[in-house]
């Protein structure tokens, strides 16, 4: 039986997101021109498209926003039985010498993004990438840190973190699952 709690409902969660979006657009204000955000398939890219939309409004201007799939990238691809669901990468814009913010919706083992830097460096070599997610859940087995995270929570093996957006699951909400 599992047990589930509701870690951010929608206005919580919204005000988070304007919250980071806030600090982003604070940190970077000198160097607005050189910021771009990408997407890590699926849920990464709904949190960037949400910060992006608020980033804008800061700073009166169009932040690029690029779609990131990890799965070619992935190191568990090898394993028994996966038939991997290959997603849209789309980066229309130079990552030479841009500051990109890699977004994500939850960090947890850091495999996900250590497949996503290889990626992104795929297309250039940026000047700087930073890493914003949603939640931060602990339990790395990379020495691999959210430079921004909106929350961030210790949490067991036997239990899940699960981001929810509206275009996908119908709700906007961030819920903690726990196995028993």
């Amino acid at each position: 039986m599992s047990k589930v709690n509701k870690l951010l409902n929608e206005e919580q969660l919204n005000a988070t997101i304007q919250r980071m979006a806030d600090e982003i657009a604070s940190r970077y204000e000198s160097q607005k021109d050189a910021v771009a955000i990408v997407g890590i398939q699926r849920r990464g890219v709904s949190f960037g498209q949400r910060l992006k939309e608020r980033i804008d409004e800061k700073w009166g201007g169009s932040v690029d926003l690029g779609v990131l799939d990890i799965t070619l990238y992935r190191d568990d691809l090898s394993a028994p039985g996966s038939q991997p669901e290959v997603r849209n990468t789309r980066i229309d814009f130079d990552v030479q010498n841009r500051i990109i913010l890699l977004t994500d919706d939850v960090l947890f083992t850091g495999r996900t993004i250590r497949s996503a830097l290889n990626a992104i460096v795929d297309f250039g070599r940026p000047q700087k990438i930073d890493l914003i997610v949603l939640v931060d859940r602990g339990n790395r087995e990379l020495p691999i840190q959210a430079d921004a995270a909106g929350l961030s929570i210790e949490t067991t093996p036997d239990q899940t973190v699960q981001v929810y957006f509206d275009e996908y699951d119908g709700q906007n909400c961030v819920m903690l699952q726990t196995d028993a």
